[in-house]
């Protein structure tokens, strides 16, 4: 019997480089087959999640469940914790903090600001890092 979580479909921004630079550390850290990812901009993502409009795929990345569930936003994170390898131990963490309304105002300013994060120059970004 597998314990891998069935396979979720994380629909992000891909006209986005901080979006995609997020996808490529979650595809990086999760479970094998347990996240599809899938860019809001394409016409799978309308045809297979119709009540995911425009609106709510540029506002937060979208995690969908295979029983249909759907987690948008700093609400995604923990179900996106829990299928990976390291990280899932945090998943409660990301769960609680999101529960007492601390992770959403957070999320949100990062997503209000995505683009802009996105062109921060890379000496500035390594800076930072050191």
């Amino acid at each position: 019997m597998s314990c891998l979580p069935p396979t979720a479909t994380l629909v992000y921004d891909a006209d986005c480089d901080f979006c995609k630079a997020s996808v490529a550390w979650v595809r990086a850290h999760a479970l094998p087959g347990a996240i599809e990812f899938l860019p809001s901009q394409s016409p799978q993502r309308r045809e297979r999640f119709p009540w995911l409009t425009d609106a709510h795929c540029n506002t937060a990345m979208q995690l969908i469940l295979p029983d249909g569930r759907t987690f948008s936003g700093d609400r995604a994170l923990p179900e996106l914790l829990a299928r990976t390898r390291r990280w899932r131990r945090v998943a409660w963490l990301a769960r609680w903090l999101t529960t007492l309304g601390i992770a959403g105002p957070f999320y949100g300013w990062i997503a209000r600001h995505r683009h802009q994060l996105s062109r921060t120059p890379p000496e500035r970004t390594n800076q930072a890092v050191q």
